[in-house]
């Protein structure tokens, strides 16, 4: 029988997680599981977790967490491909606030749904991302996508709001950034053979389709074509950001004179005036760095999907 490692940060979805963990039990005993679950305790501890359970031959490891504590489990189970461990899948529960990463590797969004998932174990290689640069020059992988500019601003400033969650917590933080906080810089963008030097909102690097819980940077995303979706937004009035915001969320925004898209396998984003602040699956990549190195790794880490496509 299949072994299960669950890893839950206990504070995922501002405590959410660890209130639901009597209830994540009682669904693997329903679906008939042999798991083992343990809790997080600081920073990265997901990431040791993980890396060990497979070293130790589990051959499903589950983030019962939101968007960072999924982004740990990755970069685990990648440090242990990297040492010749290449056998483990991946899994999510969503009980966090964004669930952009579960959204994108088309994990439900809902509870009871992903222990459906589970039980079916439908299974998909995907491709994974790896970004260096800033706070991580050794690189640091991903799933779901990196964000430079005004979107990781509004990911820090939404950090910081614990009312409420989800989408509602990123839109308040965006009108926030928008009137207090963000100057765009001017990048040198290099992706195969396109050069763009501009003045940048912000550019988003998309392996899944979805940031903050309800902005569709890349809506036609695919993270097993072996491509990452790039959308470039040039700096904007503080007005025009806030029309933006609304194609941004229908996911539009190519229609819209200030976006190009694009896709590749290799991107370079440099500073060449002022900073350059990311973040890579909403984790802090850095909140003032110079130069960020983009690769994608096709068909490296695979997950436990749903069998039915989404609309």
């Amino acid at each position: 029988m299949p072994r299960y490692k669950i890893i839950v940060n206990p504070t995922a979805g501002r405590g959410f997680a660890e209130k639901m963990i009597p209830e994540i039990e009682e669904k693997l005993k329903e679906i008939g599981v042999e798991y083992d679950l343990v809790q997080t305790e600081r920073p990265w501890h997901a990431a040791e977790l993980a890396e060990q359970a497979a070293l130790d031959g589990f051959d499903v490891v589950v983030s019962a967490s939101g968007d960072g504590t999924a982004n740990e489990v990755l970069n685990g189970l990648m440090r242990a491909q990297n040492k010749g461990k290449n056998k483990t899948a991946m899994g999510i529960i969503t009980v966090g606030t964004g669930n952009d990463l579960a959204y994108g590797m088309n994990i439900p969004g809902k509870f009871e749904d992903c222990f459906t998932v589970l039980g079916e174990d439908k299974r998909r290689m995907m491709d994974i991302g790896l970004v260096k640069g800033g706070d991580f020059p050794d690189g640091r992988y991903f799933g779901n996508g990196v964000g430079v500019g005004f979107d990781a601003v509004v990911g820090f400033e939404a950090v910081k709001i614990r009312w409420t969650r989800g989408l509602l917590a990123y839109l308040i933080a965006a009108l926030k950034t928008i009137f207090l906080y963000f100057k765009a810089p001017l990048v040198q963008i290099t992706y195969d053979e396109t050069c763009i030097e501009q003045t940048s909102l912000m550019t988003s690097i998309m392996n899944g389709q979805r940031m903050g819980g309800g902005f569709y940077m890349a809506p036609n995303g695919d993270p097993g074509d072996g491509w990452l979706d790039l959308c470039i937004a040039a700096s904007a009035s503080k007005l025009r950001i806030l029309q933006l915001i609304t194609y941004f969320m229908k996911g539009t925004q190519a229609t819209q004179p200030e976006v190009k898209t694009g896709r590749a396998r290799n991107i370079s984003i440099v500073a060449l005036k002022g900073s350059l602040p990311a973040h890579c699956d909403g984790e802090t990549l850095c909140h003032g760095g110079d130069k960020l190195l983009i690769e994608l790794l096709p068909k490296r880490l695979e997950f436990i999907i749903s069998g039915t496509t989404r609309e």
